[in-house]
């Protein structure tokens, strides 16, 4: 029960943020609630996932495949391009946390010098940051790769 909760309060706190940057990349009004959905079934797939053991880069890249699959059925129902609903719900799974932790890594060791400590704190964080956002571009892209090819995959 209590996994149940704190599903419903991830996903509800995804979906603001999902329809924030709808509002600010100028998403029709209709769309909005597509985005705040989009957003937190993204976000909601990742914490399950993470919930049962999976890795954040590789459960970013699942939640960003559902939104980008998601998206583009949206898109095909209401004759609208896939990234009106893709891009705003991806917003949420941003690595934000560990950017900020790789930078302040970063200005400590300008401020105050190497240590190994300081250097291992800015590689893990840098590069965590760097393969999740890579996990969601790929995730986003995957269903451009899969369904708009011109050629068979195989």
């Amino acid at each position: 029960m209590m996994l149940i909760v704190e599903l419903l309060h991830d996903m509800l706190f995804a979906a603001i943020p999902a329809v924030g940057f709808g509002l600010v990349f100028n998403v029709p009004a209709k769309a909005l609630k597509y985005c705040a959905l989009g957003g937190a079934l993204g976000h909601g797939s990742r914490f399950l996932m993470m919930h049962f053991g999976v890795l954040i880069e590789w459960a970013s890249l699942g939640g960003a495949t559902l939104v980008g699959m998601i998206g583009v059925y949206w898109s095909q129902r209401l004759l609208a391009h896939p990234k009106v609903f893709t891009v705003a719900a991806i917003i949420p799974m941003v690595p934000g946390v560990y950017a900020f932790k790789a930078m302040i890594a970063l200005v400590e060791i300008n401020s105050l010098g190497y240590s190994d400590a300081l250097w291992t704190m800015l590689i893990n964080n840098a590069i965590s940051a760097l393969f999740i956002i890579a996990a969601l571009a790929i995730g986003l892209a995957m269903p451009g790769l899969l369904f708009y090819r011109r050629r068979p995959v195989v």
